[in-house]
């Protein structure tokens, strides 16, 4: 929930020096809470330092990191200075805490599934009203009686659905409270900047000047690039398939482009470009589009109508989330989007997405895979390194293509892999590296084809270093083992249970054939004497 340091350097810096805000009494930047919801910002040259390396959360560390900030920053440290910009941050406070008492931010399938509930509920009311209004009026009753009836059926039909709706209206409010925190920091930041430079003398006019003299160097000219003009001009003559404007400076794409419907291959990677147009949406033909490294921060809608789209690369930029209508672009084959600062993936993409066959989303903030990636039957390729993951889907197993996976570097929050994760039978190559990782599941010893593996800095107790010094395949053979040992003893437990029910059985039995028995001969002694001759021997016997 606290601001992450790397992102809001200043404010991380004075709610930490806050006993009541920060995470200790002591100043300092705290790395051990951080908001991973939060998206990267870029660095303030003139003002911030670069982000400490530190992310253990040490003492050490963050008294270190206090000390960076307070060099490169000195006026952090005066006292008027700090007062001015606890009292700009008031309301940061004052919503953290709010937001620590309704919990952590649901996830992006979870909200998505209380949106599509709330439409459920709303047409299932519909429904119920229609028929409310053609329900007939009873003969013996009176036309107004009927109308007050109606009336109030109505408005038990809207109190139900309300009452309903609640639980779900709830997840979705408390999602948009967390949208409002993250901007909320933003403005804090920019805040705090101010007044930092509001305290500088002499320092701050040079700055000043400095940055007006980087501004002017940076003015690029809204017109299109000449480069990009004699190319449409080329277009619109013949048929061209193929276009490189790699590395160009590009601040933006006319929108002519999009009526180049022969294009096939796009490629505007290493520009400036923050936005994509919406008219891409013409190039019908295209198949491969590489716009990584820029300055995107959203992609349009009318991606989704790329329908011969394979290959879409838009790795290094800025994009927070990818529109639902990325599921559209059935036909992609490979699929990029590394180093953003993305939550959640599309909750959709994997029922959609059914021909993928290579996913990269490492680098990012993602919490969570939907379900949904389960379905994604020709999936070869997974990265998914340098995240947030705190698990795996629990059907991951159906991934019964899949060869590479990378699950490296997720620290902390990645702590156990499902028991379905011994199902990836073609599996090659593994990385669970620097993870928390205690055991791996009982049946990774089915992991047959697996031949690199790499578990280092992971606290493993299961299977035991000297195991896993030796290698891949004594790691899969002590699985295997272990997996087995396993199958024997619920067997032999199978075994006892049956013997139990067995034994059991026959005792009832038995028991019932006594019972019988003694019933009949109860049934004989008690008959009349006289209805029936004695038998000598059956009295003796009796």
């Amino acid at each position: 929930m606290d601001p992450n340091p790397k992102s809001f350097p200043i404010l991380s810096y004075v709610l930490a020096r806050l006993p009541s805000l920060g995470p200790g009494s002591k100043p300092g930047i705290s790395t051990s809470e951080v908001d991973i919801e939060q998206p990267a910002s870029p660095p303030l040259k003139s003002l911030v330092p670069p982000p400490s390396s530190s992310s253990s959360g040490d003492p050490s560390s963050s008294s270190s990191a206090a000390a960076q900030i307070e060099d490169d920053m000195p006026h952090l440290a005066h006292p008027k200075v700090l007062a001015s910009m606890t009292r700009a941050i008031s309301d940061v406070s004052q919503t953290r805490s709010v937001l620590k008492t309704l919990g952590p931010r649901p996830d992006h399938e979870a909200v998505d599934k209380a949106r599509a509930k709330l439409m459920d509920i709303e047409a299932s009311l519909a429904k119920q009203l229609e028929e409310n209004v053609l329900s007939p009026r009873p003969s013996d009753v009176d036309r107004l009686e009927w109308r007050a009836h109606l009336s109030e059926r109505e408005n038990e039909c809207r109190k139900a659905a309300e009452k309903e709706k609640q639980v779900y209206k709830a997840v979705i409010q408390l999602e948009e409270m967390h949208d409002a925190y993250e901007r909320l920091l933003k403005e804090a930041e920019e805040r705090l900047v101010k007044i930092y430079r509001q305290a500088e003398d002499s320092a701050a006019t040079a700055t000043e000047e400095f940055d007006e003299d980087a501004v002017e160097d940076e003015v690029v000219d809204e017109e299109p690039n000449e480069d990009v003009i004699g190319l449409l001009h080329e277009a619109s003559g013949k048929g061209v398939e193929r276009v490189n404007l790699s590395g160009r400076r590009l601040r933006f794409l006319p929108e002519a482009f999009g009526r180049i419907r022969s294009l096939v291959v796009l490629d505007v990677s290493s520009n400036q470009l923050e936005f994509i147009p919406d008219s891409i949406a013409g190039l019908e033909n295209l198949e491969e589009l590489n716009a990584a490294s820029n300055l995107l921060e959203i992609l349009p809608d009318s991606i989704g109508l790329l329908q011969k789209l394979k290959i879409l690369n838009v790795s290094g930029n800025k994009i927070v989330a990818l529109p639902d209508t990325i599921c559209h672009c059935r036909s992609l084959v490979e699929l990029d989007v590394s180093f953003n600062n993305l939550a959640y993936l599309p909750t959709n993409i994997g029922y959609e997405l059914v021909f993928l066959q290579k996913l990269s989303i490492q680098l990012n903030k993602i919490r969570s895979l939907p379900s949904s990636v389960c379905e994604m039957k020709s999936l070869r390729s997974l990265d998914a390194h340098f995240n947030e993951l705190h698990g795996l889907p629990s059907m991951i197993g159906k991934l019964t293509s899949l060869e590479i996976l990378n699950l490296s570097s997720n620290f902390s929050d990645l702590t156990e892999l499902p028991d379905t994760f011994g199902d990836l039978t073609n599996l090659k190559e593994l990385d669970l590296s620097n993870n928390q990782i205690h055991a791996l599941p009982d049946t990774f010893g089915r992991l047959d084809n697996l031949t690199k593996l790499n578990l280092e800095q992971n606290p493993l107790l299961i299977p035991p270093a000297e195991v896993v010094k030796e290698g891949v395949e004594a790691i899969k053979v002590f699985m295997a083992k272990r997996w087995l040992d396993i199958l024997v003893e619920e067997e032999r437990k199978s075994m006892l249970e049956m013997q139990e029910q067995t034994q059991t059985g026959w005792l009832t039995r038995s028991t019932s054939w006594v019972k019988n028995y003694v019933t009949n001969v109860s049934e004989y002694l008690g008959s009349p004497r006289g209805g029936s001759p004695k038998d000598p021997f059956l009295d003796q016997q009796l």
